[in-house]
């Protein structure tokens, strides 16, 4: 199979093309698929499309919540217990109008030593009018020697609700690993349903080259955390500050900003343990969702 990812790869992650001494992209195992599609069905979000491709796969949706009863939970899975050397990974969310979906991880992301070539991931996220979507995976755990790259990109309708989270730690900590990867690049794009870009974060971190522990990036800490609210249920500025007030309670380096054309806001947290930066994040969220929902996040691991 062609590896179709090597003409949109940042250059410090491509650089490390090769075929595998294990199985070459391409191979059965190696190109995980999801391709899920939500609708509204008489009061409450139902999957009404699923096409699953190993080592991905999802847990039958739950409906946890008892301020959302009609809001699906959805734990994105993957057999191989980690993103190997040759992965490459594609995951699409279609949320059509009036849906509201929660979608999370299993556990950790965690990224294995990469002796020859790299790994990718895709995410593609459709907001319709009047959804409510969150996309809140676990932390990603680089290992070193990793090299990886993910491309998130949002298409999000004018009256839509979309929530990005993301949380990556600088290594395995426990181990006194800290940014041992060869590259970790992300890029994260919101456009509008024309297809014009909203705005983009992009994350470049390539120890060899650049200090990945500068101020603008992770500093001197072990854990980041972001979280991105696109919406026009509130003022760019009242989910700020809101972030921005839990945030303050925490303890923690973090703040918050709007994004453009009063289109929502972000903030970022730094800490030195999960658990804490876990804590902070989770209190952005519950912040989030009492304002525009009215209801509390529900409880979740950290």
């Amino acid at each position: 199979m062609e590896d179709v990812s090597a003409g949109w790869v940042p250059d410090s992650v491509a650089r490390h093309a090769a075929v595998p001494g294990t199985l070459p992209v391409g191979s059965p195992g190696k190109v995980g698929v999801l391709d899920l599609r939500f609708d509204a069905v008489a009061g409450r979000t139902e999957l009404t499309g699923h096409f699953q491709r190993a080592p991905l796969h999802i847990a039958r949706p739950f409906y946890l919540d008892p301020e959302l009863p009609g809001m699906p939970y959805v734990m994105l899975m993957s057999s191989g217990g980690g993103v190997l050397q040759g992965d490459r990974y594609r995951t699409d969310l279609t949320c059509v109008a009036g849906t509201s979906v929660h979608v999370t991880t299993q556990t950790a992301t965690r990224l294995y030593r990469m002796e020859r070539d790299y790994a990718t991931q895709l995410v593609g996220i459709t907001a319709g009018p009047g959804s409510y979507v969150e996309y809140l995976p676990d932390t990603t755990i680089p290992f070193a020697d990793s090299r990886f790259y993910q491309r998130t990109t949002i298409t999000a309708d004018p009256a839509s609700t979309v929530v990005v989270g993301e949380k990556l730690m600088a290594g395995r900590l426990a181990r006194g690993e800290r940014h041992a990867y060869t590259a970790y690049c992300t890029d994260l794009e919101v456009l509008d349903p024309s297809g014009r870009l909203l705005f983009a974060d992009p994350l470049r971190l390539v120890p060899d080259e650049h200090e990945a522990t500068g101020p603008a990036v992770m500093a001197g800490y072990g854990v980041m955390a972001s979280l991105y609210v696109v919406t026009s249920t509130a003022s760019a500025q009242q989910v700020a500050d809101a972030m921005h007030e839990a945030l303050a309670r925490s303890g923690l380096l973090g703040g918050a900003s709007v994004l453009p054309d009063d289109r929502g806001a972000w903030a970022r947290v730094l800490g030195d343990r999960s658990p804490e930066v876990g804590a902070a994040f989770f209190a952005a969220w519950d912040a989030v969702r009492r304002l525009l929902l009215n209801v509390p996040a529900p409880a979740a691991r950290l």
